[in-house]
């Protein structure tokens, strides 16, 4: 006869939100499972006050499930404050499909997929991200309308990656005007780390202003790729963190930003796409500013995409996109400036306007 109880030491074991370090306090967190497709995904709501949870979803071949559920975590939580810094009436959420883009991705198991996201009545609105195209979300959105960055032709705003690396190259260039005292990028040495969809087109924005540009990425064939179309370096060396370079643009996953890499890095700037690039926000964001390596907070830059598909929500057309992005460069400036003011980090500068936002929407509703 085997006992129902169980020890604290096992519970600790099997404790799957409220014991992660990246919890914080999250309103609602989805854990879906289809057998017959194979789908095992995760969804996040971190916070709805500004309005619905909006956030892309990934697929990821991850290690383990609780990676799985550390990514959602985080990511969720950096909607938000993505979407509150940005002045966007929307919530912070994300999901996540534990799986191989390339070799596990079906039709069905995107659609059951989307069966999920609906069973929220609207609570959360997914969109594409690493591992999804803007096909996938036309799929999903053969079973419910909560998902954004569809194709044009069906009304849609479309992939929102080159919006969100013109987002990035706006922050950069405000981090450039901050660090040089001018926003022209022409001869600054920006190594570009990930060259996806995202990525290609920062680095075509980069080459277009004569940025001197070096790439790297664990895909071979996309680098040559890119290497060719525009004429940039690939880079060969071991270990990108030790190299010179005026500008660090990591544009793949995140926390490329810790305890190591810090103490290797010679940039002046710190610039990308990726999500979560501080391994630790406190303390990694500290350390940058010792090191007098300028941080544009990445859930500020890179908000081109949410700013995308916000679009479809809002029924506004691809000048009022350009627009927005392109105030990312004055918002940026902001943070800077508050961070020098009240001698903070640039990050900590940044989600305390964002908290602030989502604090006075609170108090408002509560009137």
């Amino acid at each position: 006869m085997t006992s129902d109880v169980i020890s604290s030491k096992e519970l600790s074991k099997v404790d799957p939100v409220f014991g992660q370090l990246s919890f914080d306090n999250h309103e609602q967190i989805v854990f879906c499972n289809d057998k017959d497709t194979g789908l095992k995904a995760i969804i996040g709501i971190h916070n709805t006050v500004l309005g619905p949870a909006l956030g892309g979803t990934r697929m990821w071949n991850y290690n383990n499930e609780w990676e799985a559920l550390n990514d959602v975590l985080r990511l969720s939580r950096g909607m938000t404050f993505k979407s509150a810094i940005t002045g966007l009436n929307l919530g912070g959420g994300k999901a996540v499909i534990i799986g191989d883009a390339k070799t596990q991705k079906t039709p069905e198991l995107m659609r059951k997929f989307g069966e999920f996201v609906h069973s929220l009545s609207g609570r959360y609105i997914t969109a594409e991200d690493v591992g999804m195209t803007t096909e996938d979300m036309d799929t999903v959105r053969e079973v419910t309308p909560y998902v954004t960055g569809i194709s044009e032709s069906k009304g849609g705003a479309g992939n929102p990656s080159p919006i969100t690396a013109y987002g990035v190259f706006m922050g950069m260039k405000a981090a450039a005007k901050i660090k040089y005292g001018s926003d022209i990028l022409e001869d600054k040495s920006v190594f570009v780390q990930g060259i996806g969809h995202v990525g290609e087109s920062l680095v075509e924005h980069l080459m277009n202003e004569g940025a001197r540009v070096t790439i790297s990425d664990i895909n071979q064939q996309r680098l040559e790729q890119v290497s060719s179309k525009y004429g940039v370096t690939i880079y060969e060396g071991h270990d990108i963190y030790s190299e010179p370079m005026d500008i660090y643009a990591p544009c793949a996953l995140g926390a490329t930003i810790n305890d190591e890499t810090i103490h290797k890095l010679k940039a002046d700037i710190i610039a990308g796409a990726a999500n979560n690039q501080l391994a630790d926000e406190a303390k990694h964001g500290r350390m940058l500013q010792e090191k007098n390596i300028l941080y544009a907070p990445d859930f500020l830059i890179n908000a081109g995409g949410i700013i995308n598909v916000y679009a479809e929500l809002e029924n506004y057309g691809k000048q009022e996109i350009i627009r927005k992005t392109e105030n990312i460069y004055n918002t940026t400036l902001e943070i800077f400036e508050g961070a020098r003011q009240n001698n903070v980090t640039t990050n900590v500068s940044a989600l305390s306007i964002a908290k602030q936002r989502i604090a006075d929407r609170k108090r408002d509703q509560q009137k």
